[in-house]
């Protein structure tokens, strides 16, 4: 692997959004500084991490226009400029996703992290990217015409066997072509589907980093020369270890990446990952296992974590000899009787 990332190429995380202990109608933004500075460090900023604010995994979906904005003020404040920082750019409407990003540009961002539409069945659950890509690019376009930044995208699309949640080898070809400010994928792909895409993005006649997304793959990924960074959640809850295995791969310690890998982060990941309707509920709560935040729950609609998740996450930690709260403290939220009916038992 080599180490490029400037400055796309970066291992950029894709921070959930901590809110008040017990309730989720407001974001806590000095508990959202301390989730940052744990992953800001000097080390690991000189390895390449960046951030993406406003990322699925921190709730754009649910979040105010307002609250976008101060999400990107807050994290612009924290990285201080020493990585670069994109910033989700969406909303129902592509006029309301211009406004997003224009208010994004204003605060200094270094690129837009771009999704496909949201909202009808018509684009969205039964959109056919192949016969209709339009629909992807004419909302990038929209908004480059106002706010003239790279963009990364996130192309999640209609589940395939072929390529799991992600967009398809000629709807993206036709995106990257057709949206010059496109500089990055992220690979939301099962293992064939990445190997594919990857391979689209390799032939084009400019570079568009390769963005690993589900870290169940990365060692695989990395070992195929088909990583040129990370666009992922999977940085919320193991980043010590993580880091770790990039980094020997990068030193060509194949032996040491390999004894990283299987200590038990490839099975961390596998149970993150393993069912992506429950992906960035079980980000939180691993992160809130950590100790990394104080509240595991999401704003719903996203449904609350279930008690044998919460139990699972804390056993496959613990495996991985990662810090944790202490299990007094899981056993106390397990038992809070404002709990019952929110935390289901499998």
């Amino acid at each position: 692997m080599t180490a490029h990332y400037e400055p796309f190429g970066r291992m950029f995380m894709t921070p959930l959004i901590p809110y008040k202990h017990g309730d989720t109608t407001e974001i806590d933004e000095e508990a959202y500084r301390r989730f940052l500075r744990g992953f800001l460090t000097d080390a690991n900023l000189e390895a390449g991490l960046a951030v993406i604010a406003n990322p699925e995994a921190g709730e754009i979906f649910y979040l105010s226009r307002e609250e976008k904005r101060r999400v990107v003020e807050i994290t612009l404040e924290e990285v201080d400029g020493r990585a670069p920082v994109l910033a989700g750019a969406l909303d129902v409407t592509t006029a309301g996703s211009i406004d997003v990003a224009r208010d994004a540009a204003e605060l200094g961002v270094d690129g837009l992290f771009v999704f496909p539409a949201i909202g009808a069945q018509d684009v969205a659950v039964a959109w056919d990217a192949d016969a209709y890509p339009e629909v992807m690019t004419d909302m990038f376009r929209a908004i480059a015409a106002e706010v003239d930044l790279p963009m990364v995208v996130h192309p999640v699309a209609t589940p395939s066997i072929r390529y799991g949640i992600g967009l398809s080898a000629g709807a993206t070809r036709y995106v990257c072509e057709h949206v010059p400010n496109v500089v990055g994928w992220k690979m939301t792909y099962n293992y064939n589907g990445y190997r594919e895409i990857a391979r689209v993005l390799r032939s084009l006649d400019r570079r568009v980093e390769i963005l690993g997304a589900l870290a169940k793959f990365f060692h695989e990924n990395i070992a195929n020369e088909q990583f040129d960074g990370t666009s992922s959640g999977a940085w919320n809850y193991a980043p010590e270890p993580m880091m770790e295995h990039i980094l020997a791969w990068r030193a060509g310690d194949v032996k040491r990446a390999t004894q990283i890998w299987n200590s038990g982060l490839a099975q961390l990941h596998e149970y993150i990952f393993a069912e992506m309707s429950r992906l960035h509920i079980r980000y939180k709560v691993a992160a809130w296992l950590r100790g990394f935040i104080d509240n595991p729950l999401m704003r719903p609609p996203m449904p609350r974590p279930r008690a044998a998740e919460i139990e699972d996450t804390y056993r496959l930690l613990r495996a991985l000899d990662l810090t944790t709260r202490p299990r007094s403290e899981v056993d106390e939220f397990l038992a809070r009787p404002a709990m019952a009916g929110q935390l289901v038992s499998a």
